[in-house]
């Protein structure tokens, strides 16, 4: 946060099982700096199925992203875990 001289975190919320991981982490980073504020924004249906663990797994073996996630996210995790944009299908 004093890197990117910010005092807020934006976290996505897809069910009700995130909030808890996410709370804890809110207030972890509250203790370490009392200025920092967690603000959390929920899902559309559309995407609640998604969560970056399933889109890296798709990448990995060699699944289409297209659509998922904006085009330089899919590039760059690509790129990452070794798969080519000719294997995704």
């Amino acid at each position: 946060m004093r890197k990117v001289k910010s005092n807020a975190i934006l976290r996505g919320l897809r069910a009700v099982s995130d909030f808890e991981y996410e709370f804890q982490m809110a207030l972890m980073n509250r203790k370490l700096n009392r200025e920092i504020e967690t603000l959390y924004f929920m899902t559309g249906m559309h995407w609640i199925y998604i969560s970056s663990g399933i889109v890296k797994e798709v990448v990995a073996s060699g699944g289409c992203i297209t659509g998922l996630v904006p085009e330089p996210v899919e590039r760059s995790l690509v790129e990452r875990l070794g798969a080519t944009k000719g294997n995704l299908s």
